[in-house]
């Protein structure tokens, strides 16, 4: 009799093998959803922080972005210069894009055309229907932006992202900078593009190195998460917030949470990356650098409170709801693609 064989996360298994892991028991609520305030019991119910895919070829995966016309996920690998797509229907994943010029961010405008955020070539980029590409910025003041990290468009059309300069510091993400230096050609910031006439904005550089951004459900304050401990020494962990005036300029600028956090008795000061708000302003921020008991995902409430986490054996780089719901967690972690149904919503389409 002919061997049946399943693909589950990369690896051909005999299928008897794979029906035994399957049928292996789990208990509720899972050890790896720590709650660490009673407002977030119920955030995740009876259900598993799944490891949709993992590869030894994948090396650093990072940007998910839902996209909902066609049901299918998004997400770079950054060193590998490719990006991959996950089908909501049966969980293929193949390569979609290759080469990719080193993006890291990916989101998905009104119209459903996927924008990128592009170490190699110091751009954000977007993808056309009929596959033709539109630069949509590659400088500011006359100089190359440094390495466009990560963005989210606004209901406007506006599209805001961030710039630390990852990509363009001599590591594996890019290519080595002329210079070399912390800040290859600008100032770290965070940028407005205006969706009507193309105009870029710097809208504010008071942070060390601003990482992933988002906006809150009603598009009032924009958070970034703060990862220039990187780079800088004195550089706080920490998500700031402002507050979004007329939906052009920023005011405001403050701590909105810190990413230290006592684990058995020690501190660790690990980092945030990519975040993003649930419909009901609880922010969803990746964390990482700092071991096990803390890599993975940390929640905030509105007020900047920590009061969960979802731990992962990897490092997570980013996260973003998806799913036909919106309710489903997508979360990149170094060379694994995971992901948790929870009774939230995210605040936004992508």
């Amino acid at each position: 009799m002919k061997r049946r064989s399943l693909l589950v996360a990369g690896a051909s298994l005999p299928l008897a093998a794979t029906l035994a892991r399957a049928a292996d028991p789990v208990r509720y609520p899972r050890a790896d959803v720590v709650t660490l305030d009673p407002s977030f019991r119920g955030f995740i119910g009876n259900t598993p922080v799944s490891r949709l895919f993992t590869s030894p070829d994948m090396y650093w995966a990072e940007g998910p972005a839902w996209n909902g016309w066609g049901n299918y996920l998004v997400w770079s690998d950054i060193p590998n210069n490719l990006q991959y797509r996950w089908l909501d229907e049966d969980g293929h994943v193949s390569v979609f894009r290759r080469p990719a010029n080193n993006s890291n961010g990916n989101t998905f405008d009104r119209e459903g055309r996927q924008i990128s955020f592009e170490h190699l070539t110091h751009r954000v980029v977007r993808y056309e229907r009929d596959g033709s590409v539109t630069v949509l910025a590659d400088s500011y003041g006359g100089k190359p932006l440094n390495a466009p990290n990560d963005g989210i468009v606004h209901p406007n059309g506006d599209l805001w992202f961030s710039d630390p300069g990852y990509g363009t510091l001599g590591d594996y993400e890019g290519y080595d900078a002329d210079t070399g230096s912390v800040q290859p050609y600008q100032k770290e910031a965070i940028y407005r593009l205006d969706g009507q006439t193309g105009e870029l904005h710097q809208v504010t550089d008071e942070i060390y190195k601003p990482n992933g951004v988002c906006f809150s459900p009603d598009y009032k304050i924009l958070y970034a998460a703060d990862t220039g401990m990187s780079h800088y020494p004195e550089a706080p962990s920490v998500i700031k917030a402002w507050d979004v005036v007329d939906e052009v300029r920023l005011a405001n600028g403050r701590d909105f949470a810190s990413m230290e956090l006592e684990v058995d008795g020690e501190l660790r000061r690990g980092g945030a990356d990519g975040i993003r708000c649930d419909a009901d302003g609880n922010l969803w921020s990746s964390a990482g650098w700092a071991g096990p008991g803390y890599d993975g995902v940390h929640v905030f409430d509105p007020d900047g409170a920590r009061v969960g986490q979802i731990l992962l054996p990897e490092v997570c780089a980013n996260v973003c709801f998806g799913g036909r719901k919106r309710n489903r967690l997508f979360m990149t972690a170094s060379q694994s693609l995971y992901a948790v149904y929870t009774n939230s919503r995210g605040a936004h389409f992508c």
